[in-house]
Parts: structure tokens; sequence; C-alpha cells
């Protein structure tokens, strides 16, 4: 059999962990019915779960409701990090591993609104890092703004604040109930002006997609320009669409500058 070196076995087991799997396996194959009766694990009077799935919700909770509560309460941007990450009535949370709240400057002119988190993202905390990171980072360099820069700062966040399992696409319910904690940290931000990269931050704060025909157009979120513009990641499939990015870059940056 052909060894496998480090890196790619961690891959491996990675893509399984993601995929669900749970147990390890052996070279060969136990049979669990002919293991001797000693062998059997005495059945609990009381057994308790192995795994607990968080709080149980009842008829009346309402996932919006409590958000919207607890986003209501936040009077600063520390104390909605907070209420966050005590917000249990979102699922995907678990199978995440870190929160990924923000990055860049609190109170910048420009406040980016991202998508979900990847895997990148979920394993160091932080929105935007990876390739698509890199290429956000050249493009605000370009215009002479940056997450780091205290002279013409950006401040970054994203729609959910928790990596979604294999990637997939958040659902109208996920959304929704995060959507309270968003508007809020956009209030507490209080930039001069709203980005929203891609078409899942429109979707979230507009109400619809189709960011090719968006992209470009001064709109409005709570109480903020805001301009849609395309998500790193889809410049990096489609690279012919940078140019339609920098024009978008630039009219940020004049409106920005007044």
């Amino acid at each position: 059999m052909e060894s496998v070196d480090f890196h790619t076995a961690r891959a491996l087991l990675e893509w399984q962990m993601e995929l669900g799997a749970d147990e390890c396996i052996s070279d060969t194959p136990v049979d669990c019915y002919s293991l001797p009766a000693t062998l059997a694990k005495p059945k609990a009077e009381n057994p308790k779960p192995h795994l607990t799935r968080g709080p149980i919700r009842t008829a009346t909770q309402d996932p919006v409701g409590v958000a919207q509560k607890a986003a209501d309460a936040a009077d600063s941007l520390d104390a909605l990090k907070a209420a966050m990450q005590a917000f249990d009535l979102c699922d995907f949370k678990r199978g995440a591993r870190n929160m990924v709240f923000s990055d860049g400057i609190a109170g910048a002119p420009v406040m980016v609104i991202g998508e979900a988190p990847g895997r990148e993202e979920d394993r160091i905390g932080k929105p935007f890092v990876g390739a698509a990171g890199q290429l956000f980072d050249r493009m605000f360099a370009a215009v002479d703004m940056g997450r780091e820069r205290a002279d013409a700062p950006v401040y970054i966040t994203n729609i959910l604040p928790w990596r979604l399992p294999q990637n997939r696409d958040p659902k109208p319910d996920e959304i929704a109930m995060m959507k309270p904690f968003l508007l809020r940290h956009i209030t507490l931000a209080n930039p001069k002006a709203v980005v929203l990269m891609g078409n899942w931050s429109c979707q979230a704060l507009l109400g619809k997609r189709g960011i090719s025909r968006m992209r470009g157009t001064w709109t409005e979120v709570a109480g903020k320009p805001a301009l849609p513009m395309f998500h790193p990641a889809y410049l990096l499939r489609n690279p012919v669409a940078k140019r339609e990015a920098w024009a978008d870059l630039l009219k940020l940056k004049t409106s920005v500058s007044k």
C-alpha cells in the first residue's frame, strides 16, 4: 500500500470529519454480533445523552424575537459580541470552531459586510482571510484603505458569525434570526458607508439578489449609504469582473472622502 504523507493524511481526515464521520475504522472488519457477552457494556439505569444539541426550544420561543431583544440590549460592540456568543438558538453554531465577529478598526468610515465564514475564517476567527482575503486587502490598498490603516481604516464583518456545514448556502430562517444582530452591528459601528460584498449580503440586507445588476448602485441599509460590490471570491473565479470592482472602489473612496 502506498504511504501517505502527514499533510495529505490530515487533509483526508478533515474531509471525512466534514462529511460527518465521527468514529475510527480499523484495517479489518469487526462483527459486533459475535463479540463475547463479557465485552458488552452494562446498560445504565438512567442513561444520559453523550452529546447535547443546545437548549430545547419551547413552542413559544421565537428565535428572531429573542435575537432582537438581545441585540437591542447591546450598548457597545463588546456587548453585542457577548450577546451573539450567548445566542444558542441557531444550530449551525455548534458545528463551527470559532465565532467570526469582526476585524479592522471599529468606527471606520467604511464597514464591509461579507457573506458567511469559510474554512480559513472559521479556523482563525477573522473575516476575509485566505486567498479571497488577500485579494480583499489588495483591492482596498489600491484605493489607500485597509483593515489596519489608522489613516483610512476599514471595518469588516459577515452576515453570519459562524461557518455553515460544508460551506452550504444560508437558509432564510438562519439569515432572519441573525439579522437583528447585524443591523445592531451597523448602528454601533456607525460607518459613513456600508459595502455589501456578494449576493448573500444583499439578500440579507436588501431582500434581493443579483449582484451583477446591483453592484455599483448606491442604496441604503440601516440608515447608511450602501454599495453592493462583487465578493473577492467571485473575482478570483471571474478575473474579468475586476474592472467593475475597481470602478466601485473608486466610487466608494470618492463618497467617504467628502
